[in-house]
């Protein structure tokens, strides 16, 4: 099977700390790919995070979350790619969205980094912003200069029972996504909605 993705990193803060923050929603999705196919996140210190090899329906995927902190994520994920010889064009890039609602999610072939740390780090160390993205909903706090706090605070009871909800739905539609079957994944998962 042709695979399109070949690394999915998500993108998070590391430490307790940071433990279930609306940051972390990258994070948690890679947590939750993990655990799906039975295989855990262990630390890989030539990678700077946390790291695991999975299959998911006949596709061999490297997962990643960087233990370095949200601005420094491009060395980490430059580290995988590098040492797997996977392009930018293949490693997806899953992060928290303030532009869409919680419980959303879309995935994005490229673009600029919107003010995202992570993101401008990825695209520095990369050399390219042509890598893909799953943008995974945590709304906004409504005023600019609450931001840094709310992306920083942690999920309340509604937030992750919808964050779980899509987190299922990203997995579901992951194979397809993955294996050359990208407008079938966003018209699923671009049309999905929390109960």
């Amino acid at each position: 099977m042709a695979q399109d993705i070949l690394m999915v990193v998500g993108l998070g803060n590391p430490g307790p700390d940071y433990a279930n923050t609306r940051h972390n929603a990258g994070a948690l999705f890679v947590e939750a790919l993990a655990r799906e196919t039975g295989q855990s996140l262990r630390p890989e210190k030539k990678y700077h995070g946390l790291y695991a090899r999975i299959q998911l329906q006949g596709l061999d995927l490297h997962l990643l979350n960087p233990s370095t902190y949200m601005n420094r994520s491009g060395l980490s994920i430059k580290a995988l790619a590098d040492f797997f010889k996977i392009q930018p064009q293949q490693i997806l890039v899953a992060h928290d969205e303030l532009d869409i609602p919680p419980g959303t999610a879309r995935f994005k072939k490229s673009g600029g980094h919107g003010g995202h740390n992570g993101l401008r780090d990825t695209i520095a160390h990369l050399g390219t912003n042509e890598f893909q993205r799953l943008r995974i909903g945590i709304g906004h706090p409504g005023d600019s200069r609450r931001v840094t706090g709310y992306v920083l605070g942690r999920l309340g009871k509604q937030e992750t029972e919808e964050l779980n909800a899509v987190i299922d739905e990203i997995i579901r539609v992951l194979p397809d996504a993955a294996s050359g079957k990208l407008p079938a994944a966003m018209n699923r998962l671009h049309s999905f909605k929390p109960v």
